[in-house]
C-alpha cells in the first residue's frame, strides 16, 4: 500500500520570527498523486464521516484528471469554504478517520483535507447567477463558519441576506481566535467578497441585543433570523491567582494578537512580551495561544495538561507542529493556584494519573498526591468558552445550564422564526460543525418559502 503523499512546511527554525503559514499545501504534481491513492470506493465511507456531506470520491477524481476548476464546483456543491477547512478541520476524527487506506494504519488515509485545500486555492469557480430573487428577509447574527454558510445558500436561493457583526473585521473565531500561522486572514476577506457578489449584505460593529434587539428588527421587516454568534466568553478555572497580573483567557490573547495584528511588523500593537508562559489545555485553542506566545519571543512555553497526549482535543498536526517548535508538554499535571504577590511567579501543579473513562468517553484524571511548581510570569488559561449573554437582553428564549440555545432538530429555538447553530448551541466544537448548522437552517429556511 503506498504511503500519503505529505505537505511541506515551514521549516522549523523559522517559525519562531514569524507568523507565515506553516504548512505550505500540495503544489499540483504532488495534489495528483495522493489524489491517484484514493480507491474511489463504490460506497464511499469517508463521505459519511464529513459533517457537510461533501462528495470526496467525486471531487478528488476530478483533481486525479488534473481538472482543479470542476474539483472546487463539486466541493461547493456542499461546502462553500474549502480553503478554510481544508486547513482547519479536523479530518483524522471526520472524513480521514473512515477512509478504506487508513483503517490498519490511520497515517495511510486519503489526505483529503489537504486535497480539499489545494482545489480551494487553486481551482476558479464560474460566476454563479441568482434565478429567481425572494423578497424575504433573513438576518444572520454572527459573521463565522455556520453564518457564513447560511448566508451563502440562503443567498445562493435569492433570500435578502444581511450579516450582523459584532466586531469591526468579518469572519468570527476564523478571523480573531485563529492564528495566521493557522490559517491566513487573506483566505476570510476571499470568501466574503464570494459573499458579497452573491449579494449578501453586511453590517459590522453591531451588537444584536445591544445596539439593535431581535424585535426592531423584525420591525425592520426580517422574517427569519439564524443566531451564529459563537462562544466567545472564556471560561474560569476558580483557582487562587487567577487575577494576577500576567493572567491571561486564550480568547482576550488571541482577538488582541490577530484583530490588532501584533503578527504584523508594521503594527504597533500593545502587549507585553512575557519570558516564560504557560498555557492551561489541550485543545486546539491551547495550542494556538502557546505557539503564538513562542513567535511573540517568549524564552519558554509550556502546555499544562491534566491528562496524557491520547486525549489532547487538539489535534494530532497541531500538536506535532507545537512539539517540532520547542513548545514544552507537562502532561498528567493539574493546576492547583497561580502563585504570586501581584503578578505571575508560577503555577502550582499536583501530578495526575489516568483512571477509568469518564462520561467524556476519555480516561479519567485522578490525584496523586505530588506537586510541582512551574516558574512563569504568564499564564493563558484555555479551557473552553461558553456562552455570551449580551445577545439574550430584551429577548425570551430557552437556554441549558449553560447558557447555550436549546433548539430542535431543525435548529429552530423557543423564538419564532429564530434558529441558532454553532458553539452558541453545542460549546466549543469545530468549525465544520457550525458549517453543517449553517448549511441546514438554510435548508430549512429555504424550504418553507418554496
Amino acid at each position: 500500500m503506498s504511503k500519503r503523499n505529505s505537505t511541506k512546511v515551514l521549516e522549523d527554525n523559522l517559525r519562531s520570527s514569524t507568523f507565515a503559514e506553516v504548512d505550505l499545501g500540495y503544489d499540483l504534481k504532488n495534489a495528483i498523486l495522493e489524489a491517484k491513492r484514493c480507491l474511489a470506493c463504490k460506497i464511499a465511507p469517508c463521505e459519511q464521516g464529513c459533517p457537510v456531506k461533501v462528495k470526496i470520491k467525486d471531487f478528488i477524481s476530478e483533481i486525479k484528471n488534473g481538472n482543479i476548476d470542476l474539483a472546487l464546483e463539486k466541493i461547493n456543491e456542499d461546502n462553500i469554504l474549502p480553503a478554510i477547512c481544508g486547513r482547519v478541520c479536523p479530518q483524522e476524527t471526520q472524513c480521514e478517520k473512515t477512509c478504506v487506506l487508513g483503517i490498519k494504519n490511520p497515517e495511510n488515509a486519503i489526505n483529503i483535507g489537504k486535497l480539499e485545500r489545494f482545489a480551494g486555492d487553486y481551482g476558479k469557480l464560474k460566476e454563479e447567477t441568482i434565478i429567481s430573487k425572494k423578497e424575504i428577509k433573513v438576518a444572520i447574527i454572527g459573521s463565522g463558519p455556520a453564518g457564513m454558510t447560511c448566508a451563502g445558500v440562503l443567498a445562493k436561493k435569492g433570500f435578502e441576506v444581511t450579516v450582523f457583526e459584532a466586531l469591526h473585521e468579518v469572519g468570527g473565531v476564523l478571523t480573531y481566535g485563529i492564528p495566521e500561522f493557522r490559517l491566513p486572514k487573506k483566505l476570510i476577506v476571499t470568501e466574503w467578497e464570494k459573499l458579497t457578489k452573491l449579494g449578501v449584505k453586511l453590517e459590522k460593529n453591531v451588537i444584536v441585543g445591544k445596539t439593535i434587539t431581535i424585535k426592531e428588527l423584525e420591525g425592520k421587516g426580517f422574517k427569519e433570523f439564524f443566531v451564529a454568534t459563537g462562544a466567545g466568553l472564556p471560561k474560569a478555572l476558580n483557582i487562587k491567582g487567577e487575577n494576577l497580573t500576567g493572567v491571561y483567557y486564550a480568547n482576550g490573547f488571541l482577538t488582541r494578537i490577530n484583530l490588532m495584528k501584533a503578527y504584523r511588523s508594521e503594527y504597533h500593537t500593545p502587549y507585553k512580551i512575557y519570558k516564560h508562559v504557560v498555557v492551561i489545555g489541550g485543545g486546539n485553542v491551547a495550542l494556538d495561544a502557546a505557539r503564538t506566545a513562542k513567535r511573540l519571543s517568549a524564552e519558554t512555553v509550556t502546555i499544562v495538561y491534566r491528562r496524557s497526549k491520547k486525549e489532547m482535543p487538539a489535534r494530532l498536526e497541531e500538536i506535532r507542529h507545537a512539539e517540532e517548535e520547542g513548545i514544552q508538554f507537562n502532561l498528567l499535571t493539574n493546576p492547583k493556584e497561580i502563585k504570586g504577590t501581584d503578578k505571575v511567579e508560577s503555577l502550582y501543579c499536583e501530578r495526575m494519573i489516568l483512571g477509568e473513562a469518564d462520561q467524556t468517553g476519555r480516561a479519567s484524571f485522578l490525584p496523586t498526591g505530588e506537586f510541582i511548581d512551574i516558574k512563569a510570569d504568564m499564564v493563558i488559561i484555555a479551557v473552553g468558552q461558553s456562552a455570551n449573554p449580551s445577545f439574550f437582553n430584551n429577548i425570551e428564549i430557552e437556554r441549558n445550564k449553560y447558557g447555550n440555545i436549546i433548539v430542535d432538530d431543525n435548529k429552530l429555538s423557543s423564538y419564532p422564526n429564530l434558529y441558532a447553530g454553532g458553539d452558541i448551541v453545542t460549546g466549543a466544537s469545530t468549525v465544520i460543525e457550525a458549517m453543517a448548522h449553517g448549511k441546514l437552517v438554510a435548508e430549512v429556511i429555504n424550504k418553507k418559502y418554496q
